[in-house]
């Protein structure tokens, strides 16, 4: 038998979410990964699971011959590194050389060449090259996690970071999901569209800080960096410059306004109201 749905970054936060979803729904699908041998078990215990095959971005050949026989691709952008574009480029390809008809890509919030978050404009260049291979396609378009906004506190509770008095609309992973296989299961009314999924507000560095504080019963702080003195206080962590670019890009394209958009596309996905940060700090 021949799979039709793949699902990529299944050992993730969003890819295995979406995995775990179609498999409770019986609906079949290939499982992506690096490892696939670590899903044998899964697979063979369970009627929504067809099969698992390798997939690598770093080896976009083996990947082409992986994603063969499928129909549709749920594609979880690459990790964070200096190749990400390349790689996804490439990963472009291999979908095209595979005979994939569509695929649904988790894209970034504004994406544009120009834009202020430097991972925003890999994302910007892998949706041109999609739509170049004349793939069917589906553009997710994710804010920042909510579920990570407690991480960019330091030990010490402060948020640091040039955001000013900018704004993030920033979703959940599981509304992400929940978007992600409603595209899946009805690809043909959501075919070329792209969504923006947020959460339901707007938030600055010092709501969140606020919102940390009231649910954690811990204190939490804001504290506006320049740019100048976010670069001076993350370099003792040795950065490559690619890196420093994109953690200190996180706080300027807040600042930027790029990111204080609010949509309603997961509620019109999903047919249920997005979660706020409150909602993911009381869940977890």
């Amino acid at each position: 038998m021949t799979s039709t749905i793949g699902i990529t970054g299944v050992t993730g936060h969003i890819g295995g979410a979406v995995s775990r979803a179609l498999e409770e729904k019986g609906v079949a699908h290939r499982l992506l990964g690096r490892n696939p041998q670590r899903f044998d078990e899964r697979v063979a215990a369970s009627a929504g699971l067809l099969d698992s095959a390798p997939l690598d971005f770093a080896d976009p050949e083996q990947t082409a011959e992986s994603m063969t026989g499928l129909d549709t691709v749920f594609l979880v952008s690459a990790a964070e590194t200096a190749e990400r574009e390349a790689q996804q480029l490439a990963m472009v390809e291999a979908l095209t050389k595979a005979g994939v008809k569509r695929v649904v890509y988790t894209s970034f919030a504004s994406p544009s060449p120009k834009a202020t978050f430097t991972f925003a404009r890999t994302h910007y260049a892998t949706e041109q090259a999609i739509e170049r291979a004349g793939l069917e396609h589906i553009f997710l378009r994710d804010n920042f996690y909510l579920d990570v906004l407690p991480l960019f506190a330091g030990e010490d509770r402060v948020l640091r970071g040039p955001a000013g008095d900018g704004h993030v609309s920033a979703v959940a992973r599981a509304d992400v999901a929940d978007a992600a296989v409603a595209v899946l299961l009805d690809p043909q009314t959501h075919s070329r569209g792209a969504y923006t999924l947020t959460g339901p507000e707007s938030l600055t560095m010092t709501e969140v800080a606020e919102i940390l504080t009231r649910v954690t019963g811990q204190t939490y702080r804001y504290e506006a960096e320049t740019i100048d003195a976010a670069h001076e206080s993350r370099a003792v962590l040795d950065p490559e410059p690619w890196e420093m670019e994109a953690w200190v890009s996180t706080y300027t394209a807040i600042a930027s306004g790029e990111l204080a958009e609010v949509t309603d596309d997961v509620r019109e996905l999903t047919g249920h109201a997005p979660l706020s940060l409150e909602d993911v700090l009381r869940r977890h």
